[in-house]
């Protein structure tokens, strides 16, 4: 079988209007812009319009519309779309057929779902990186889309603070033997035992919502932060050695590392025990919070346009999320 090289075509992002700072969520619950900031390095999240405009498929189309600009490509060269969010348009029909029936494609390409929460992205990178390089597709669209704000109850301090709303994208491509951008090694992984650290039980098949749910206010997410944080570090960091290692490269030779922006404690331990100096590592969770799968392609394409990834950088994306999942790409910009 003839493999191809993959790389990274161009990306996009999108990000609400509406500005939710600490002071604001100081009305609503007990809490301070002190106390977040210290604990988490959130200053403030985006929240979509609830009057349309701003659900996840509409922020995806933005970001695409971008993306595709930049790689001087036309939707109808796009060979399938990978749609990563936990917090889709609708329930059927997914949301990978809304964006593509929205961005005007019409060669019938693939379209799907991915449910990896804060993973998403990574995982659909990975799977367009497998795709592309034995021939099956030529252009991937890969998409981190979220609307947190629906899923957050917000009179829980412990989970309003850290969530925002937000979409990244990227093009994943075929590569010429002449390109020194490619996405050079992968890894995915899940931990089923930990499902029970981050949950919404309710609204599935199992447990479907009820008047009782609602009244009770136990249809929202819930997550065990301190068991988050164990485990999240040592898996972030153990990704980013196997992929490292896969590449036959050190991690001195990884010039940025994009992780998943969930905590500022979370990034700052896993750099220390990779041994790398938060200088190359890409924060923007001030700004954004954590908005799950669109956190890594929003912080990929804001480093991008500000200059500080350039072409020919190797760059480690690094992800983990409820499930339990996780994944790390390793890619010469």
């Amino acid at each position: 079988m003839t493999l191809f090289k993959s790389r990274i075509l161009s990306t996009g992002m999108y990000v609400p209007n509406k500005v939710v700072h600490n002071r604001d969520l100081e009305k609503i619950v007990e809490t301070s812009d002190e106390w977040i900031f210290e604990r988490t390095g959130i200053r403030e999240r985006r929240i979509s319009s609830t009057e349309g405009g701003e659900f996840p498929s509409d922020m995806a189309l933005a970001a695409s519309l971008d993306a595709l600009k930049a790689a001087n490509l036309e939707p109808n060269d796009i060979d399938m779309i990978i749609f990563g969010s936990v917090t889709p348009d609708f329930k059927l029909p997914n949301t990978a057929c809304v964006l593509q029936q929205k961005l005007g494609i019409t060669n019938n390409c693939a379209a799907l779902d991915i449910a990896a929460a804060c993973s998403g992205f990574v995982y659909g990178v990975n799977m367009a990186d497998s795709l592309v390089k034995t021939g099956l597709m030529k252009n991937v669209l890969v998409v981190g889309s979220e609307m947190l704000s629906t899923e957050v109850d917000w009179e829980d301090r412990n989970t309003c603070i850290l969530f925002g709303d937000g979409c990244g994208v990227a093009i994943v491509g075929r590569g010429n033997d002449g390109d020194k951008s490619e996405i050079l090694s992968c890894t995915l992984g899940a931990d089923g035992k930990g499902a029970e650290f981050f949950d919404q039980p309710i609204g599935g098949a199992v447990n479907p919502i009820t008047a009782e749910h609602l009244i009770n206010r136990t249809h929202f997410m819930h997550m065990k932060g301190k068991e988050m944080f164990k485990v999240a570090t040592r898996t972030l960091a153990d990704n980013a050695r196997v992929v490292i290692e896969k590449a036959g490269l050190s991690i001195d030779d990884v010039d940025w590392v994009v992780p998943h922006q969930a905590n500022i404690r979370i990034i700052e331990t896993t750099a220390k025990l990779l041994g790398i100096n938060m200088d190359k590592v890409i924060v923007n969770i001030e700004k954004y919070g954590n908005t799950s799968a669109a956190t890594v392609p929003i912080a990929f394409h804001e480093a991008i346009a500000d200059g500080r990834i350039k072409r020919g950088d190797v760059v480690l994306f690094d992800a983990f999320g409820a499930g339990l999942t996780s994944g790390a790409t390793l890619l010469r910009y």
